[in-house]
């Protein structure tokens, strides 16, 4: 197709090789000059072809160049949505993680009521079996009876105190383990959920002997996605007990919830352990950013957090050097109703 571009020029060279040819009884100048112009367009004639044939190949290469592209970008939506799809599922993997530990750590917080109960049920059974032993040998006495009104007394109370206990762990654990797994939205109190949170953690801080404080107004109601609040508590805590402290090291976790507007609260949650680095506050809640690559750390937990608080909760979350220069601060911020 690019020769037939040349088709006008092929005729006009053909006439002026003519005209040329035409010219011999003609002055040398004009002959010359002739001969000059006819020589120039020609070259000009081969040039265009020269370019047309190099645009032909630069096209060619062009669309060989567009054809890997789009090859290489199809390439990389497909990898890129196989890492998200990986990233959502180890995020999931880390909320039933989390979920489980939470669990287990009921679990643990369940069995000393429950044992001291069981001990006591079965004192007293012992005691009942041996006082009717006495009554059906007609060998009961007053003191006998006296002895074992007073062991019925204690065991009864020991067991009603442990077994109350026990019922309030459980309601306390079914409440957060329900918003945790359903991810519904309805008004709590936020004061008494913070406290079913750490509550629900209440192992995991024992164990490591750290203090904790809330300070939080009586009567503030959200109407929100309690799980995903106390998976964002949850992160905090384990965040600061994993990365915060060293082995052996005990500190103070604090929870301080304000109301700086009439329609937003503030959460600050803070500790004073070790702290994060200067140069690390800015990555803290990238997904898969941790200080402890080879030692369990997923780099997941903060990165949760602030999808959870940026997305269902609808708020905001920062953080910081604590304002006592040690340890590390992080402050939400909350609609009292979410808009999602």
């Amino acid at each position: 197709m690019s020769f037939n571009l040349f088709d006008a020029e092929e005729k006009t060279l053909e006439q002026a090789e003519i005209l040329r040819a035409g010219l011999t009884d003609q002055p040398e100048s004009i002959r010359t000059g002739i001969n000059d112009l006819v020589d120039a367009f020609s070259r000009s004639v081969r040039e265009q072809r020269r370019l047309v044939r190099v645009s032909d190949r630069l096209q060619a290469q062009l669309a060989t160049v567009n054809q890997e592209l789009a090859r290489r970008r199809a390439e990389a939506e497909t990898a890129l949505g196989d890492l998200q799809a990986a990233q959502d599922s180890l995020i999931q993997s880390e909320k039933l993680a989390s979920l489980g530990a939470l669990v287990g750590g009921i679990a643990h917080e369940i069995n000393t009521p429950v044992g001291i109960a069981l001990s006591c049920a079965s004192h007293l059974a012992d005691s009942t079996a041996g006082l009717r032993k006495l009554f059906e040998a007609d060998n009961i006495g007053i003191e006998d009876f006296e002895r074992y009104l007073a062991t019925a007394t204690d065991t009864t109370t020991l067991i009603l105190s442990n077994c109350e206990r026990a019922a309030a762990l459980i309601r306390s654990f079914k409440q957060v383990a329900v918003d945790r797994a359903s991810s519904e939205r309805r008004r709590f109190d936020l004061g008494d959920y913070v406290r079913e949170t750490l509550a629900s953690l209440g192992p995991h801080l024992r164990q490591a002997g750290h203090t904790v404080k809330v300070e939080c107004p009586a009567g503030l109601i959200l109407d929100s996605y309690p799980g995903a609040l106390s998976q964002v508590l949850s992160n905090f805590v384990m965040n600061s007990l994993i990365h915060g402290f060293d082995s052996g090291q005990t500190g103070t976790l604090s929870i301080l919830i304000d109301q700086p507007t009439p329609q937003w609260v503030r959460l600050i949650y803070a500790d004073n352990g070790k702290g994060v680095p200067e140069s690390d506050l800015s990555r803290i809640f990238d997904p898969f950013f941790t200080t402890r690559r080879g030692s369990g750390g997923s780099g997941l937990g903060l990165h949760i957090v602030y999808n959870l608080v940026t997305g269902p909760l609808g708020g905001s979350v920062s953080v910081e050097k604590a304002a006592n220069g040690r340890g590390v601060a992080f402050t939400v911020t909350l609609p009292l109703s979410s808009e999602i």
